[in-house]
Order: C-alpha cells, then structure tokens, then sequence
C-alpha cells in the first residue's frame, strides 16, 4: 500500500510536516496537562471539563470548516501564483469569523446551564461545567481569530508560523492553570475557574502572534499587503469557501451530534467511568494531534500540487505523509500498551478508575493505527476540496456506525464504558476504508476549486 517516493518528496514533506506535528502534538499535551492539573480537584472536576467537550466542538464546528476551506484555497493561490486572491480570501474569512464567533459566544454565555444538563451532568459537576463553558466559549473570539490566521498560513506553506503560535499559547495554559487552579505565588486558587481562565489567556496570546505573523515581509498572506492594495472582501471568496466548506460545516455538526450521543452514554456509566474515559479520550486526542499535523500538511502540499496542476506530485505527498503516520501510530501503540497504567495512575489515585482507564487502553492500541491514517486520507482529500464525500464518510462512519456500536455493546453485552469504546474503534476503522478507497480511486485530483 506504500510506493516508492523521491527523496525530495520525503524531504519537503518532512520540512513542511514537522513544526505542524509538533504544534498538534504540544496543544495535545497541554490538553492532557491541563486534565492533570484540573484532577487535583477530584474525578468530579475532569468529568465536568469533559463534559464541555462536546458543546464547545460544536460551537466550533462552522469555524473548522471554515479553516479547512482557507487552507486549501491558500494552497491553490500559491500554487496558481494568485497573491491578491489568497489575501482576499484571508480578509473576507476575518470579517466573517469575527461577526460569528462573537454572536455564538453570547449564545453559549447566555445558554450554558440548559446545555450543560443535556450532555448529562450530576449535581457534583453541573455548576463547574457552566463556569468551565461560560468563560471558555464567552471568549471564544480570540481562539476564532488565530485559527483562521494560522490556517491561512498553513495553506502557504508557513507552519513554523503557527507551531510557535500555538507551542507558546500551550505553555501560558499550563503556566496559568499552575499559577490559578491551586493558587501559588499569591495568585488566588480559582479551581475550576482558574482552568477556564488560562486557557482564554493562551488563546489571547496566540490571537495576537497569529495577527502579528501577517506583518512580516515574507508572509505569501499580509495585511500591509491587504492595505497597501486597498482590498476589500470579496463576495467570491465567501462563495469558494461556502463551495469547500459546506460539507465539511455539515459534518462537523452531523458527527459532533454523533460523539455527543456517545458522550451521554459515558456520562451515564457514572463519575469514575467519566472521568476515565476523559482521559482516554485525551490520549486518543494526543495521537489524533500527530495524524492532525500530517494532515495539515497534506492540506498544504496537496492543494499546492494541485494548483500547479501536478496531481501526481500531490498523491506522492499524500504516501508521504501516510508513511510518516504509519510509523507514529506504531510507536504510539507501544507507548500505550506498557505505560497506561503509570499514565492514569498520574490522573487518579482510585485504583477503580485506574482499572477502567487500562481497559481502555488496550482498545486504544489499535484505534490509533487506523486513526492516523484516516486522518491524513481525509486531510488529502480535503486539500484537493473534495469534501463532501468526506462529510458523507464521516457522518456513516460517526453517527450511525459508531452510535449504534456502542450502544449494542453498552447495553445488550452490557460492556459499559468499554462498549462505548468498541464503537469509536468501528467508526475509525470505518473511516479509515472509506478515505483509503477514495484516495486510491484518484478521482479527487481532478476537482477545481
């Protein structure tokens, strides 16, 4: 299934692929810290901040398909030679996002506590839940902004740019939660509050980087660019990333609504099977985020190819790509299969919810070998713009195929939290046949966007 690539494909693959895996992976970890610090509270604290999870994916559902669409289109100037149309679709995308995610913040602001009882919370993390989400998503502008930047800056070829972005926002999040959960240096001991707070303050930090990013004089997208042309937004912008992101918006919601199904199937198995199955869901997120940083680069290398109308070139970059997953998602494996104990057992002192985090590991092990390669299938698919099979794919694959998974195997096997987890592995397995059956087909070489 590996074909024999050029060098320079690898090498450029690699230059281009690294600072975005190792952004993805950094942004992972902080998350997984994050968890650590926050379970110094207790198993309440952790299933409460997981149960925000989903709502907040939500929220950003329509801002990812917007992303996704900045980044190819990007790519597609840059391989078309197209300055003015690339700035044009970074300058309508900021007004865009703007408007939108100060608008659904208010929302999120304004309905946390009816939310937050729909995702299946207890007494003993309803009012932390609300706190947690309110904060998080009633500032939820500046994380908005600094991923419509970076994706663009990731379509040209910039993922330096947007490591250094996100390395830095992930170190203030870990520096803040210390400083503000438990209180230390005479910063007050917040809680939960502490957690929601430095988080908004990493992505502050990261909204002006990203803003800033746009001044230097290499940068392929510019504002001094954008002001020294007088550009204006452009009504065909807004319709190419409508034509590549409406699909990808659709799936974003479809499956969020999918893992929300499941997510109130964990939240039912009680606190400990909760709290446990947050962190494994951290963990997938953690190899998930090496698969992301591929997949970023596929967008990137990909969607250039293709606008030098090289679709060759671009299915080589794909292989490449698979290929450095394939090996992460070995040595992830092995990882997972001798230290999940000593992992949980930083997350918990209860030898319970150690014990259901373990089981759920050893699905992990095998979940993330087909993970890393859906994900940088989807990527390359995505990157050529063909997105609404991979939103058709997704959807199957999400909320029929691993809804009903888990629910045969919580309730009829009645394999509780580990059923839930059997269906995350049939939906990525699931995907990982569809995106690989579409990639070989080679049709998506032949889309124009």
């Amino acid at each position: 299934m590996f074909k024999k690539l050029d060098r320079s494909i690898f090498t450029e693959t690699l230059n281009m692929a690294w600072p975005a895996v190792v952004e993805s992976f950094f942004v992972a970890l902080a998350g997984i810290i994050d968890s650590a610090m926050v379970s110094s509270l207790g198993a309440s604290a952790v299933a409460a901040v997981g149960l925000t999870q989903q709502p907040r994916n939500i929220g950003f559902a329509l801002f990812t398909a917007f992303n996704v669409s900045i980044s190819a289109l990007v790519a597609r100037r840059r391989g078309e030679q197209k300055p003015k149309e690339a700035n044009e679709i970074l300058l309508t995308a900021l007004i865009i996002v703007t408007v939108l995610s100060i608008l659904m913040g208010a929302a999120f602001v304004v309905f946390a506590d009816p939310i937050i009882r729909l995702c299946g919370s207890t007494a003993d993390t309803q009012d932390m839940a609300v706190t947690y989400l309110c904060i998080v998503m009633g500032c939820m502008i500046f994380n908005i902004i600094q991923m419509a930047v970076n994706s663009a800056q990731r379509g040209s070829g910039k993922t330096r740019i947007t490591m250094r972005t996100n390395l830095t926002s992930s170190a203030i999040n870990v520096l803040f939660n210390y400083l503000l959960i438990g209180g230390h240096f005479g910063f007050p001991a917040l809680g939960i509050t502490g957690a929601a707070i430095a988080t908004v303050l990493g992505t502050v930090v990261a909204a002006v980087m990203s803003l800033l990013s746009l001044f230097k004089k290499d940068s392929f997208v510019s504002l001094p660019y954008i002001i020294q042309n007088k550009l204006r937004p452009k009504m065909r912008a807004l319709k190419d990333m409508v034509r590549i992101g409406y699909g990808i918006f659709l799936e974003q919601l479809l499956l969020r609504f999918g893992f929300m199904a499941t997510a109130l199937m964990a939240a039912k198995q009680g606190t400990a099977a909760m709290a446990a199955h947050q962190v494994g869901m951290n963990l997938l997120g953690l190899s998930f985020a090496f698969g992301d940083g591929l997949q970023q680069s596929a967008v990137a290398l990909i969607g250039r190819s293709l606008g030098e109308a090289k679709p060759e070139k671009a299915k080589n970059y794909g292989h490449a790509c698979r290929l450095f997953g394939a090996t992460i998602s070995v040595v992830l494996a092995i990882l997972y299969f001798f230290f999940s104990r000593a992992v949980f057992g930083i997350f918990f002192e209860e030898q319970e919810i150690i014990a259901i985090g373990v089981s759920i590991s050893y699905i992990i092990i095998v979940t993330v070998i087909f993970q890393i390669q859906q994900v940088i299938f989807s990527g390359s698919l995505r990157g050529a713009g063909d997105t609404l099979y991979t939103a058709i794919a997704g959807v199957i694959s999400v909320s029929f195929i691993r809804t009903i998974v888990s629910y045969v195997c919580c309730y009829f096997f009645h394999w509780g939290i580990i059923g839930i987890w059997c269906g995350v592995l049939a939906d990525q397995c699931c995907r990982f046949i569809f995106m690989s059956t579409r990639f070989y087909s080679g049709k998506w070489t032949r889309i124009k966007i």
